[in-house]
């Protein structure tokens, strides 16, 4: 026991337990983490590539069954605002709903792989019926990980400290990329000689994995409270709780620039490839290598927001900075086309990981202050709302446009001077540019405001530990 205290304190995160909390529980706690993980692998990587290519499944369906769990990503606030209220036999209010998600997680999963393979024979009569259940597996699986990360932030939030709350969520975000990380290495080497059976099995060892961890996770984290339990304690209905979370402008404004910002720097994500491939000539490995300056750029920010606001920085201004940056970086990515320049490019890509990091830490620490004055579950999960919808549609829509714009021109349609690939990602870059531009103009009223307030106070603190 010894020997494993000395080695969890050498760990990154090894400051955010503390006696009431310590490590130990935190890493436990974080396996619900590693299942979302998993599942989002499941969905948007695995799954996907196998029902395209060795299944034959409609590349349109596909696209569609992806997007389906996209649906309940809305109803994160809600859920979060529920279990904020929930009133149970036990006195629990986080665990029923992580329960709740658990089951809904592995019911998907159990019916998803033969309904997958039902789509794989268009000769079979009964082919609708496997359409059907896809995507109610699809459905049910995006329903349980809305509804468990939700309720398992909120609950990570109620165990911590004030002064080490973002630390332990900072920790569960590192966690479920791990889960991420860990899971397609998995999955790649299990499915690397596929075949029907070898897909359901390990399907259905994800969803065991899933019941298993998240029931590890939650098990005796949540206090038994008799007290709360005989008590009746009104929940004010979602409408009333919303507008008062709304209050101020504070949160309103801050849950625009989410959404801003992650579109902005979203409608990209599936289209920087394919630029550097048709536009500039990029080999594979080239473009491949594109992941890895996007996320050093990522990285970098991440090292100097710890640097500023462990000094009193602004959180908004860092927003703006990270807005303002990304502006720069796509009009560099469309410059490149018209210079020719592979390094004009990749300095655009690094750029884009460094805005998206500069904004991604500056919003988080406003939405933790936002949970810290109340109404936990549900700042949270209108934070976690509105940027995962943001990105899924923009996603969607960058993918359509560019399509859409480069047919047309490939047609004639804008004249005889526009019909150079690189037209459609013009568009698709112009219009990220426009959204961080939106994204600005709504964060210059809290950085203002913030400014005065920190006029008459003392500035927080908040380091690169703290970063999700």
């Amino acid at each position: 026991m010894n020997r494993l205290t000395k080695y969890l304190a050498t760990l990154p995160f090894a400051d955010a337990g503390t006696t009431e909390l310590p490590l130990r529980r935190i890493l436990r706690l974080s396996l619900f983490q590693i299942s979302i993980g998993m599942a989002m692998v499941l969905l948007y990587g695995t799954l996907n590539r196998v029902m395209v290519v060795e299944l034959g499944v409609s590349a349109w369906f596909v696209s569609l069954m992806v997007a389906l769990p996209l649906v309940f990503a809305p109803l994160r606030a809600l859920i979060g605002h529920r279990s904020d209220y929930h009133h149970s036999a036990f006195g629990w209010r986080r665990v029923p709903y992580i329960a709740l998600g658990s089951m809904l997680q592995y019911g998907g999963f159990a019916i998803m792989p033969y309904s997958i393979l039902i789509l794989s024979d268009e000769t079979n009569n009964l082919i609708f019926v496997g359409q059907f259940f896809a995507g109610v597996s699809f459905l049910m699986v995006g329903a349980g990980l809305h509804t468990v990360q939700t309720a398992g932030l909120a609950l990570a939030t109620d165990l911590a400290t004030p002064e080490k709350r973002p630390r332990v969520v900072a920790l569960l975000y590192s966690m479920l990329l791990l889960g991420m990380v860990g899971s397609a290495l998995l999955f790649g080497h299990l499915l690397e000689d596929f075949s029907h059976k070898k897909l359901v099995e390990v399907v259905h060892a994800a969803a065991l994995a899933t019941i298993i961890m998240n029931l590890i996770a939650a098990w005796k984290q949540e206090s038994i409270d008799l007290k709360r339990a005989v008590a009746k304690i009104p929940r004010p209905p979602f409408r009333e709780t919303w507008n008062e979370f709304l209050r101020g402008g504070y949160a309103s404004r801050l849950l625009i620039v989410v959404g801003l910002g992650t579109a902005g720097f979203s409608m990209q994500e599936i289209l920087l490839e394919p630029y550097g491939a048709q536009v500039l000539g990029l080999t594979v490995a080239q473009t491949t290598s594109l992941t890895a300056i996007l996320a050093g750029g990522t990285f970098i920010a991440f090292a100097l927001s710890g640097y500023v606001l462990s000094r009193g920085g602004n959180a908004y201004q860092l927003a703006s900075v990270g807005a303002l940056v990304g502006v720069f970086a796509f009009l560099l990515v469309i410059l490149a086309a018209t210079v020719e320049s592979a390094l004009v490019f990749r300095g655009g890509t690094a750029l884009i990981g460094f805005g998206t990091g500069l904004l991604a830490v500056g919003t988080l620490t406003a939405a933790m202050e936002l949970a810290e004055r109340g109404h936990v579950g549900l700042a949270l999960g209108a934070w976690g709302a509105v940027q995962a919808t943001a990105q899924g549609v923009a996603i969607a829509l960058g993918g359509a446009l560019r399509d859409l714009v480069s047919g047309m021109a490939a047609n004639g349609a804008f004249g005889p001077e526009w019909t150079s690939p690189s037209l459609g990602y013009r568009v698709v870059y112009s219009i990220e540019i426009l959204l961080l531009l939106a994204a600005l103009v709504v964060l210059i009223p809290l950085l203002l405001r913030r400014q005065r307030e920190a006029a008459s106070s003392a500035p927080s603190q908040f380091g690169l530990d703290q970063m999700p």
